[in-house]
């Protein structure tokens, strides 16, 4: 059989840097195969060049995909590539929808584009390939904003999109990575049937093992921009031939794992919570109302101990994380930090560094900033210190936020977060975006500064495998209360709530 896609001795130069370095395969009509690798792989420079989108660099080989040459197709030839023959859905929707459009005008605008229906059929169109996604009510949601769509309902439309000119491959460049666990499983179970159903194939990239595990029949390895091993996914996760991948896999948090952390715990309370709630309005000008993000929530949190805190998008985990901190005011209830209560006393690391720093000032200069706002002696050579603690380069001092690796930009962060030596430090999301060993290396970091620092530490993440992996107890989110806190062993080895029990199901397993 003539595979949909084959790709031989791909190579992507960007400038002096060789992106891709000779990779080769082949996908047939039906299959998924998974690209995995950390990043600067080369895993989405390799993505793009299937369909002809670098524009900026030096592409040789061979692409064959879906009868076109692409690398010798013409403008023309790869205009119709990427509407019958390949599309591609993004890691984040809300960068590929026009908010000022309704999602199902955009959907009928590339149909329209790409088939030259008329508006009428366009449109149907959209409600139809909506609906087959699985958007609820789908005529009345083809008439909403992206911003009114949740984040894997986004995804969902990302991929109507796509299957609206019916491709015979998808590319799919980490559509999962910011999902929680359950949205991530329909959305593979929704990629499965979309296979099953059509044909179609699908190029899965993806840092997530577990993700590749549970969906692709094979699996490529990338290391800087090589293939170091493909194959079968089942025969290289069981038996990989490279070192690489055998790190790789030594990497990936295990929900299933043996036992989690396990440590005894004894002293005293540090961060007591009680009846803690915050409300927001919310609704149109004459029909608003109170919404509680946090309602009734409390625990304590002992000296030395680590709090995770799971639950998905809406639970209100970071709204409770921003409480702690005190970036938010309780509507009701309390939140006491034991001794004087200092609010240098409570740090926070936030999920995306790059957001949280200043592009404008120097990384070395984010660091001291809270040491001269406090009136701390010399705050260069301590940023500099710090720097040096978390695995930084002092000599970088000058450098700014974007020389840095997304790892690397996560380590400032942490620094920052340690300069005024507090206490407690409320973690939110610290390694969503990390690639598995990148992610291994700053929980490393983190259990190591607990231990050095005397911290506590408030663990939030919507990923159940690493919050087993750091925390001596976990609670359990959903609607604004904590519907189960329990020792980390025991919540994941014997869970109460069904809740929880839906949570742990629906993890992808190696």
């Amino acid at each position: 059989m003539t595979p949909v896609l084959s790709v031989r001795d791909l190579r992507i130069r960007f400038g002096s840097q060789e992106a891709v370095k000779g990779v080769s395969f082949e996908l047939a009509e039906g299959e998924a195969l998974g690209v995995v690798g950390e990043s600067g792989s080369g895993k989405s420079s390799l993505a793009l060049a299937l369909l002809g989108l670098h524009t900026d660099a030096e592409v040789t080989g061979e692409i064959r995909a879906a009868g076109t040459d692409v690398l010798a197709a013409s403008p023309e030839e790869l205009r119709r590539l990427r509407g019958g023959g390949v599309a591609m859905v993004f890691q984040d929707p809300l960068s590929s929808l026009d908010p000022f459009l309704r999602v199902g005008d955009q959907i009928a605008e590339v149909y329209r584009a790409h088939t030259g229906a008329s508006r009428k059929e366009a449109a149907a169109k959209a409600v139809q390939v909506l609906d087959r996604v699985g958007i609820p009510d789908a005529a009345r949601r083809a008439r909403a904003h992206p911003h009114e769509f949740s984040g894997g309902m986004r995804q969902r439309a990302l991929i109507a999109m796509a299957l609206a000119l019916e491709p015979r491959v998808l590319v799919a460049d980490e559509p999962t990575t910011a999902l929680d666990v359950t949205v991530q499983a329909r959305l593979l179970d929704l990629l499965d049937d979309l296979r099953a159903d059509t044909g179609m194939a699908l190029l899965l990239v993806s840092h997530d093992f577990g993700v590749v595990a549970r969906t692709a029949d094979r699996v490529l390895v990338m290391r800087d921009g090589e293939a170091v091993e493909q194959g079968p996914v089942a025969q290289v996760l069981r038996d990989p031939r490279a070192d690489y991948t055998r790190e790789l896999l030594a990497a990936v948090p295990r929900v299933d794992a043996p036992s989690g952390r396990t440590r005894e715990i004894t002293g005293e309370p540090l961060l007591t919570v009680t009846g803690l709630r915050r409300d927001f309005v919310s609704g149109p000008p004459l029909r608003r109302r109170a919404v509680a993000a946090v309602d009734d929530v409390a625990f304590q949190v002992r000296r030395g101990e680590t709090l995770g805190i799971v639950g998905e998008s809406g639970s209100g985990k970071s709204t409770l994380a921003r409480l702690i901190v005190r970036l938010l005011e309780p509507t009701a209830g309390t939140v006491e930090v034991a001794g004087d209560g200092r609010r240098r006393d409570v740090q926070m690391v936030f999920q995306d560094p790059g957001a949280s720093l200043n592009p404008r000032r120097t990384v070395g200069d984010a660091i001291a900033e809270p040491l001269r706002v406090h009136g701390e002696p010399e705050p260069e050579k301590t940023a500099r210190e710090l720097m040096a603690r978390v695995g930084l380069d002092p000599g970088r001092y000058g450098a700014y936020p974007h020389e840095f690796s997304g790892g690397q930009r996560q380590r400032v962060g942490i620094a920052r977060a340690l300069a005024l030596r507090p206490r407690l430090l409320v973690c939110d999301e610290p390694v969503t975006a990390l690639d598995v060993s990148t992610q291994a290396q700053v929980l490393g970091l983190l259990a190591e500064l607990q231990e050095e620092f005397d911290l506590t530490l408030v663990f939030i993440s919507h990923d159940l495998a690493v919050v087993r992996q750091v925390s001596d107890r976990v609670a359990v989110m959903r609607d604004g209360r904590i519907v189960e806190l329990a020792d980390a062993g025991e919540l994941y080895g014997s869970p109460a709530h069904p809740y929880t029990k839906e949570l742990l199901a629906a993890v992808p397993r190696l």
